[in-house]
């Protein structure tokens, strides 16, 4: 349908100026390439946000092979080979864009984002450490965040990460990751709020709800916390409780999570009837 409504404009700039001489034949190019530039710029978009990443990364390296100079079709690929988990290709864009005569702040935080995905801290680093401070963006200190975390510079990953949370609507994911900061330092206390917050924010967030069970057993408390939980993630927290119990050295008490968890799943839990099988031949 898109390629018919392209059309049909097209056919009504030609149409609307038929009636003109020869010498407006400049003005109907300018027209038509008006309608382009306009049909591509929302291709481009809708690429880059709800189209299939692997059909945005073929769409993209289609058209930077006909404009090779174009940066925004290049920050497109870049974007789009991230979104499909392509992240050294990834890399390797945003690098040959970062060392344009067009960079802008934006391109060195996406960057560094990508310099992450491939576990390149100190590349990371370095780009940040060349965004201009005036540029305050969540994205920007959530890295920074992350950055300071991966050198343990705790006071300074607390600071980035409260002010990444100030800088966005959605925070449940950053506090999430400050959570976890919070208790590879173990901090299990102040861990565990900071989950209890993400999910406050997004009741759906299983992978804080996760962390949160790890927190509390990493203190002995092998007892759901008073979040909204499916059966399935019921199932699943009592099987996280119950491995992190063996680990404490409490067996029983995982023994007989495990057996919780087995029988509050609604279907066949595998992982949890191989981990009970391995605690039963322990003996």
């Amino acid at each position: 349908m898109r390629p018919m409504i392209r059309i049909t404009a097209v056919m009504s700039v030609g149409l609307a100026l038929a009636a003109c001489d020869q010498t407006g034949s400049a003005d109907v190019e300018r027209a038509i390439d008006g309608v382009n530039v306009i049909d591509e710029t929302n291709l481009n978009d809708i690429m880059l946000t709800v189209a299939d990443p692997q059909e945005a990364v073929t769409y993209f390296r289609a058209a930077l092979q006909e404009h090779p100079d174009r940066m925004d079709l290049r920050r497109g690929l870049a974007t789009s080979l991230n979104r499909a988990r392509l992240n050294t290709e990834a890399a390797g864009q945003w690098r040959q864009i970062v060392e344009s005569d067009e960079v802008v702040a934006q391109d060195r935080i996406d960057y560094a984002s990508a310099l992450i995905r491939i576990n390149d801290w100190d590349g990371a680093e370095e780009q940040l450490d060349l965004v201009p401070p005036t540029f305050e963006t969540y994205e920007r200190y959530r890295l920074e965040a992350m950055v300071a975390d991966s050198n343990e510079e705790w006071d300074n990953a607390d600071s980035f990460y409260e002010t990444a949370v100030g800088l966005t609507t959605r925070p449940a994911g950053v506090l999430n990751n400050w959570g976890f900061s919070r208790l590879t330092r173990g901090d299990h206390e102040g861990a565990e709020r900071l989950f209890m917050e993400a999910i406050t924010y997004d009741p759906s967030l299983f992978t804080a709800k996760n962390n949160l069970v790890l927190a509390r057993a990493a203190r002995g408390q092998y007892t759901l916390p008073l979040v909204q939980l499916s059966q399935v993630e019921r199932a699943q927290l009592l099987h996280t409780m119950a491995l992190a119990a063996v680990r404490r050295g409490d067996v029983d008490i995982g023994r007989g999570l495990l057996e919780d968890a087995i029988d509050t799943h609604p279907q066949h839990f595998e992982a949890a009837v191989r981990a009970l099988r391995t605690l039963e031949n322990r003996g």
